[in-house]
């Protein structure tokens, strides 16, 4: 349950490196499986049977539309599903008619129109294609079915958060354990099926269940009962980023009811160690980094010491067996950065292992997939992207580093441009200063179309003491270099953090203000700190003036943990003023009104910073 326009990438790691180890290996994407069966006229007509079961009275707006228009969904579904998934692009002149689909809730925004009597759909894509504007809508449409799945068929469901809430931090495996003891949904039973179908094409003697997300987290366990269910001698492994975050000290022996391993971090040594445990040529004390229940019914964690698979060694990623062409090329959120994750089909591609710089006070820098850092030549990276786009025929890539290393791009910008490989790519980074104009030219002459990073709290208080590493006025003039040779840059913004005050917020909106308006960003995101046990605030929280929240027992997932800050600000508060400005920046409007007329709160304080400061800093 995670994007639908492209496959996550775990699956398609393993199954490279297993298979150059001579292991046989396959992968399915059961998710967007699930999703598409629903997708289809067929699939409609059983949403319809679920609605019409509901009493009158508790059945939703969504619902009462999806009844009222039945027909019109059902006769535009297939032709839909085939326009987003590239094989029938003419539809968007009919989509665009706003007479072919059928409009729901979720069109409602729509119907808003500016002062000059323009229509939003005019306002927030401006000159963009017919096309664009189709998926747009396509989307919203599929939109209105989501709202009837959750609605008619199953209240947890959404695309990417599927029953998140009964994973996410819980301290307790009950209320999964509840739900999956419940008699299954619809959505249950197609996913039930699927699986069955799965298991009988591939006959595997072990499956492994990627969980990245909480909101994977119900259907892998759903996935696994089935299995237990009907195929008992099948061993099944769970690993993944939540996994990987959030399990790190389970306790809960019930969840060994579904699973058979649980297996922590880079999953290539564990995998290795625990297909020879199966194969009998080692014993279950020498297993890496896994989780199994003993004879005495209790969980033990096993981690025999064996130094992991190198960076260098753990193959190319392969989408065989992925219907690539069955994947949705979505227009959800009208952010630019935004969309490129939900829209197109990227090869995801890791250019080093972990993170350079770890420092970060909200990051998650105990962890292995932060802490070990490991990179490969050059030459490598660029004989591994050949291959993919051999194998996919798709030339775009999404670099998924947390950071990726400044010096290493520009190797393989060099490499690419002397191999003469035409590709697209973009990927996340530090805004530090070795982002000069020239290297910045230099990534874009080799296919840099976008870059994203961290501004955080726009403030250089904060920023030294979340031991960020930058400074306002650098990122200002780095984001400046990117912008200037045609990359997109979006900043990757931060309110609530530790003693951040009223007057602070205020100012970092200003400075966000300064950016857009000095063109050094085209998009950006205002994000909730959040605490997590795994970070330098969560593990030493007195440094950062704050206590942490009193926990109960925990026996499941941890992770978020709730904490006391001193300075009594409502940040949520703060937090909708922030959003509705930068939304409104990002199509180039209120450059000249005081930042603070974006808040509902009255009496804030007027901003500190000099209302040219970083053009000046730009011009200095």
């Amino acid at each position: 349950m995670t994007q639908l326009n492209t496959p996550y990438p775990s699956t398609a790691y393993l199954t490279g490196f297993l298979r150059s180890r001579g292991i046989d290996a396959a992968q399915e994407d059961l998710a967007l499986a699930l999703v598409l069966s629903f997708f289809t006229p067929e699939g409609l007509l059983e949403i319809k049977a679920a609605a019409m079961q509901l009493p009158e009275e508790v059945r939703t707006a969504s619902v009462n539309f999806f009844l009222d228009y039945f027909d019109d969904y059902q006769s535009t579904i297939a032709p839909t599903i085939a326009f987003l998934q590239g094989r029938d692009s003419t539809l968007s002149h009919r989509i665009n008619s706003r007479a072919f689909l059928p409009e729901g809730l979720r069109f409602a925004p729509l119907d808003v129109y500016d002062d000059e009597g323009e229509d939003t759909l005019v306002w927030a894509f401006g000159a963009l294609g017919s096309h664009d504007r189709a998926r747009h809508l396509a989307t919203l449409y599929l939109n209105d079915l989501s709202d009837v799945l959750r609605d008619a068929v199953d209240s947890r469901f959404e695309f990417v958060r599927y029953g998140e809430s009964l994973a996410s931090s819980q301290p307790s495996f009950t209320p999964l354990a509840q739900a999956l003891a419940q008699a299954p949904t619809l959505m249950d039973l197609h996913l039930q099926e699927l699986t069955i179908k799965s298991i009988e094409k591939h006959r595997p003697q072990l499956v492994l269940l990627s969980v990245p997300f909480p909101g994977a987290m119900y259907a892998a366990l759903r996935i696994a009962q089935t299995i237990k269910a009907q195929y008992p001698a099948i061993h099944i492994g769970l690993g993944g980023g939540y996994v990987n975050t959030e399990l790190r000290e389970i306790s809960e022996a019930k969840v060994f009811d579904f699973v058979d391993f649980i297996t922590l971090d880079s999953g290539e040594r564990p995998l290795l160690a625990l297909i020879e445990h199966l194969d009998g040529k080692r014993s279950s004390e020498r297993l890496v980094r896994t989780f199994i229940r003993n004879d005495a019914g209790l969980v033990k964690y096993m981690n025999w010491p064996e130094p992991d698979i190198p960076f260098e060694e753990v193959g190319t990623a392969t989408w065989d067996g992925l219907p690539l062409n069955s994947y949705l090329s979505l227009l959800d959120m009208l952010n630019p950065m935004h969309r490129l994750w939900s829209d197109g089909r990227w090869n995801k591609l890791t250019v080093a292992h972990g993170c350079y710089w770890k420092k970060c006070s909200f990051c998650d820098v105990s962890l292995d997939y932060i802490s070990r850092y490991e990179t490969a030549s050059a030459a490598l990276l660029v004989d591994r992207i050949e291959q993919i786009v051999a194998e996919t025929g798709q030339t775009g890539f999404h670099f998924v580093d947390e950071a990726a290393p400044p010096k290493i791009l520009k190797a393989l910008a060099e490499e690419l441009i002397h191999r003469q490989v035409q590709i697209s790519w973009w990927g996340n980074i530090r805004f530090e200063k070795t982002f000069t104009p020239e290297l910045c030219e230099l990534l874009a002459q080799s296919g840099c179309i976008a870059m994203s990073g961290g501004l955080e709290v726009a403030s250089d208080r904060l920023l030294d003491l979340m031991k960020k590493g930058v400074s306002v006025d650098q990122v200002a003039k780095v984001t400046k270099s990117f912008s200037d040779v045609g990359i997109l840059v979006h900043a990757y913004l931060m309110y609530g953090f530790p003693t951040q005050t009223v007057q602070e917020t205020v100012d970092a909106l200003e400075y966000v203000r300064q950016f857009f308006e000095n063109g050094c960003i085209h998009s950006g995101f205002f994000h909730r700190f959040t605490c997590t046990v795994h970070s330098p605030v969560g593990k030493n929280p007195e440094e950062y003036g704050i206590t942490l929240a009193p926990q109960g027992l925990v026996t499941f997932a941890r992770n978020d943990i709730a904490f006391i800050d001193p300075s009594g600000v409502d940040h949520d508060a703060l937090g909708i003023g922030l959003k509705k400005a930068i939304y409104n920046f990002m199509h180039g409007i209120g450059f000249d009104e005081d930042v603070r007329t974006w808040f509902e709160i009255t009496d804030l304080p007027k901003t500190s910073i000099e209302r040219h400061h970083i053009k000046k800093i730009l011009h200095s």
